[in-house]
């Protein structure tokens, strides 16, 4: 196992009815204004909206509010809520939807109290001193935002999608209402499962150092999020396995199932930002299209974790004559099925888009110069790897 920090503050209020807390949890952080941040539409459809500005006034918050993220949320209205923050004194964000809103939020955060432009944190020209404190009603589970040190924003100017990490964004608190994802169109359900998986599996396969600890939460927490996927498939309704999902999504990407770990791989989820950028595809589905393609392309290299993976993820039946190359293949092809299963893409093709070489070729290197020209802990990848990983994945 390898040395390592563990830092999660975020309070979490958890369960039904919990959005009706925020007023309280807001006047707990002494603010004098608040910057309401929210999506497009179901926010105000569903109520919800309506509720946190009631509990809101109810203390005596005064706020402002922005809406209008959209999914791989837009670097432009970033800087609109900057400028809000600014002009209004606004001392707190309250990010209610999303990882687009929340990204959103944290971004905005760096931008109202850094001396720099924004974009400079995301293309890794300079590191945020601060960011103003952020809540969060969370009504999607996915991206674990909610809990993560990380955001990711698009520049529409060139179309790039790029990641920031910082303890300073890490939300003073969430609150977590299963409930408040029952609405959710079923496509946008499957697409979080598929990413609260992920960001499990790009911790998972390592080459070394792993803890089994550690290895035993992050395989638990793999099979729990596949059980409660299937039953949401079924009956989107049922309470339990809503929560279940919720949770799982934030202990996913709070650095729980990593710790010890010989590093990060996280190399799908960069090529997949350029398809996001590029293409502006759903991220969950995006890195579906993506994985067996990136899988099969290291699985040599790390054949030992996809062996363990079949095994303990999947339960894979086993013949003596197999190998553990043929044994973690298995795995590979049941990650797949699932996939499929849950109607996500497991190409490029059944994505929905037909990249051209030269968009190709594009993608390897905006992926290259966004990761420092390699990214990788299974198998370290290069422009040529990038490269012949989107080729294939078409």
């Amino acid at each position: 196992m390898n040395n390592f920090n563990f830092y999660a503050p975020t309070k979490i209020v958890f369960g039904k009815g919990s959005e009706n807390e925020v007023g309280k949890l807001v006047a707990q952080q002494k603010c004098r204004k608040v910057l309401l941040h929210y999506g497009s539409g179901s926010v105000k459809k569903t109520g919800l909206l309506e509720r946190v500005k009631k509990s809101l006034e109810e203390v005596g918050i005064d706020y402002t509010e922005l809406g209008g993220v959209v999914p791989n949320p837009r670097l432009s209205l970033v800087r609109k809520g900057i400028e809000i923050c600014k002009k209004e004194n606004v001392d707190f964000l309250l990010a209610v939807g999303g990882g687009s809103v929340i990204d959103s939020a944290k971004a905005i955060g760096y931008g109202a109290t850094n001396d720099f432009d924004v974009w400079e944190i995301f293309e890794k020209k300079n590191s945020p001193k601060a960011c103003l404190p952020i809540g969060v009603i969370l009504t999607i589970a996915a991206s674990g935002s909610e809990m993560s040190s990380s955001a990711v924003i698009t520049n529409e100017d060139g179309w790039k999608k790029r990641g920031s990490h910082s303890d300073l964004c890490r939300p003073r608190f969430a609150i977590m209402n299963p409930e408040l994802t029952m609405t959710l169109p079923e496509y946008q359900t499957m697409c979080g499962a598929t990413d609260i998986l992920m960001h499990t599996m790009e911790r998972y396969f390592t080459k070394g150092g792993n803890m089994m600890i550690t290895d035993e939460i992050a395989e638990g927490l793999m099979r729990t999020v596949i059980a409660n996927t299937r039953i949401l498939l079924k009956n989107p309704n049922d309470y339990d396995a809503r929560a279940e999902i919720m949770w799982a999504g934030s202990l996913s990407h709070n650095d729980l199932t990593g710790l010890g770990n010989y590093g990060d791989d996280f190399a799908t989820h960069r090529l997949e930002h350029e398809l996001g950028g590029m293409f502006d595809v759903a991220h969950g589905a995006g890195l579906a299209a993506l994985w067996g393609t990136w899988a099969r392309y290291v699985v040599t290299d790390c054949t030992g974790r996809f062996k363990k993976f079949a095994l303990k993820v999947w339960n894979v039946s086993v013949k003596e004559t197999d190998s553990d190359l043929d044994i973690a293949m298995k795995g590979i092809e049941a990650t797949e099925d699932f996939f499929r299963e849950i109607k996500m893409p497991t190409n490029l093709r059944e994505l929905g888009i037909n990249p051209t070489d030269e968009q190709i070729k594009e993608l390897a290197e905006k992926c290259a110069a966004a990761t420092g020209g390699k990214v990788g802990s299974a198998k370290v990848l290069f422009t040529d790897d990038m490269l012949n990983i989107f080729e294939a994945s078409r």
